[in-house]
């Protein structure tokens, strides 16, 4: 009996601690981001969006920032998503359950891990230096790329384990072969797990900092990108640029910065939900 009364009081005290840390958590938000949109919103227009940086704060914009964040995010999604859905159909539906498998799994599960600048120096190495990529777009985006690619592979993993064997075995029976298993019954039920994936490595990737500056991005940028080979700079950089600067001004353009920033983070997110929820909705 007294054993039992521990265990109840011990998980109400976790219930407890754990719904005060989430209270917390938004309280912290909420000042944060009350903070940011009340020194930022005012200075949000068409012509900050549409702007290049300039020396003088009233007249910088954040537009080379803006299309050079769509640039590189963009190509990582296109590099990151193909490859890590890839392994991930191998490991989980082609690859021997054996010991290289493991040892596979858990290098996977421990780059999910490493601090991103390491990820930079990787990136200044191989694509700067070694392939003579240079500091360009497709510099920025192959790192970031390799940043999130063990992100993408476990999470699509997950969503193909989470497929029901009787679905395979079902279209085995009527005489599919495997490929056409996996292409026409196991990916369409598996994609909505594999978009979350997507949605949480690009929500990671769109805000990296250290990675790009360790590549050799840039923190002035009066142009935009016009192809992956272009110089670039991303808002992240832009944003942290002006805020270490002492004019009160530059502060108030990081925050709309920062503004601008999530508004493309939740269009981007609300766009993989939406596909997400709507092949959920179909049941495929």
């Amino acid at each position: 009996m007294k054993r039992r009364f521990r265990n109840q009081l011990f998980d109400h005290l976790l219930h407890a601690a754990g719904l005060g840390a989430t209270l917390l958590g938004l309280v912290v938000l909420g000042a944060l981001l009350f903070d940011i949109f009340s020194d930022g919103l005012s200075r949000l227009s068409w012509d900050f969006l549409t702007s290049f940086p300039s020396r003088r704060a009233e007249n910088a914009g954040i537009y080379a920032a803006l299309a050079g964040t769509v640039w590189v995010i963009t190509l990582t999604a296109a590099l990151a998503v193909p490859v890590g859905v890839g392994a991930a159909i191998y490991l989980e539906e082609y690859g021997l359950r054996g010991r290289w498998s493991r040892l596979i799994e858990i290098n996977i599960a421990n780059l999910a891990g490493v601090p991103s600048v390491i990820y930079g120096l990787l990136g200044l190495g191989l694509f700067v230096r070694a392939l003579a990529f240079g500091r360009s777009v497709i510099a920025g985006a192959a790192t970031l790329a390799l940043l999130v690619l063990p992100v993408v592979i476990l999470s699509s993993r997950e969503a193909l384990r989470a497929v029901p064997p009787s679905l395979r075995e079902a279209s085995y029976a009527l005489g599919a072969t495997k490929w056409q298993t996996i292409w026409h019954q196991v990916l369409p039920v598996a994609l909505p797990g594999m978009l979350t994936g997507m949605i949480l490595s690009l929500s990671r990737a769109i805000g990296e900092t250290a990675p790009l500056i360790t590549i050799g991005a840039l923190t002035y940028v009066p142009f935009a990108p016009d192809g992956i080979w272009s110089p670039f700079t991303v808002l992240p950089i832009q944003v942290f640029n002006w805020v270490s600067r002492p004019q009160e001004a530059f502060l108030e353009n990081g925050a709309a910065g920062i503004i601008v920033l999530l508004a493309l983070l939740l269009v981007m997110n609300g766009v993989a939900a939406w596909l997400r929820d709507r092949y959920q909705t179909r049941g495929v």
